[in-house]
């Protein structure tokens, strides 16, 4: 069980634990219809995220505060997943519970001219949450280590030494004050399916529909080798990833609602000290 006091009581284990990738953790044997380290219902979620979401949002301001003065800290949400894992609605329902002043949002698609004309990292550094904020990754700079492999993008000695790479560069992100919470999104073939058919009788969901996405459900084994070779290789000590099951949205939002506040609280923070006289100052108001 957690140390941390306000974990809610429907968590028999805290999510940083429970869902950390261990070495030795299969992508195969992935349930993405369990909701591990959860005892409660999906009746309990909406209550449940209202009021996590209130906390976050405090702990962000917190981050925003104290950059305000002084502090160069932020933290970096990656979200990595196959299409309809649901990172856009962790954008929406998770994120969406903070201050928009103090979120970074950048998603990655396919690279501009411009884009890759440089090291593939380039667009990565000029993305980076600045100090006091929250930068949100929907998909990231393991595309370079995911799509490229799959579609057989670029060589494989090209893309063999990027996850040394990638290892190095979150390590000098993590000396800089950077704190990262990489998340891996998984749902099932079944479930996928269903969400995409779902896109296809609603009109107000066609564009959210690629036709692509059917060919990439063709290449699943592929992309599970890309995946298992992606934790294996990029989960860190000082930057571990978490594997979320993401059949059940209102879990996966709850469980990445959690590894945010976790992180948050691992800062600890306070809230700056006024850098004025508090007396004199409500004196000066009272005259004013």
């Amino acid at each position: 069980m957690t140390e941390s006091s306000d974990l809610p009581s429907l968590w028999s284990h805290d999510p940083h634990t429970e869902l950390m990738f261990r070495i030795g953790d299969q992508v195969a044997d992935i349930d993405a219809e369990l909701t591990p380290g959860f005892r409660g219902k999906k009746t309990d979620a909406p209550t449940l995220q209202a009021e996590r979401n209130i906390r976050f949002a405090e702990l962000q301001e917190q981050l925003y505060a104290n950059s305000r003065a002084g502090e160069t800290r932020s933290v970096l949400l990656v979200l990595q997943g196959m299409d309809t894992a649901g990172k856009g609605g962790i954008v929406k329902h998770v994120v969406g519970g903070g201050n928009p002043q103090g979120i970074q949002y950048r998603s990655f698609g396919k690279p501009t001219a411009e884009e890759l004309s440089h090291h593939y990292l380039w667009r990565i550094r000029n993305a980076l949450p600045t100090p006091g904020h929250i930068g949100v990754f929907d998909r990231s700079h393991y595309e370079d280590v995911l799509i490229v492999r799959v579609h057989d993008l670029v060589p494989p000695e090209m893309w063999e030494p990027r996850y040394d790479e990638i290892n190095a560069f979150e390590r000098e992100l993590v000396d800089g004050g950077t704190t990262l919470v990489k998340v891996a999104m998984f749902v099932s073939l079944t479930e996928q399916k269903k969400r995409l058919a779902e896109r296809l009788e609603r009109p107000d969901k066609y564009w959210k529909y690629n036709p692509a996405d059917i060919d990439e459900r063709l290449k699943w084994p592929m992309y599970e080798q890309a995946y298992q070779a992606m934790l294996d290789r990029t989960s860190t000590d000082y930057a571990p990833w978490h594997v979320v099951p993401c059949n059940r949205k209102w879990y996966s939002r709850l469980a990445i609602t959690e590894l945010l506040i976790e992180a948050l609280k691992r800062l600890n923070m306070s809230w700056p000290p006024a850098d004025f006289d508090v007396e004199v100052e409500k004196k000066r108001l009272a005259n004013a």
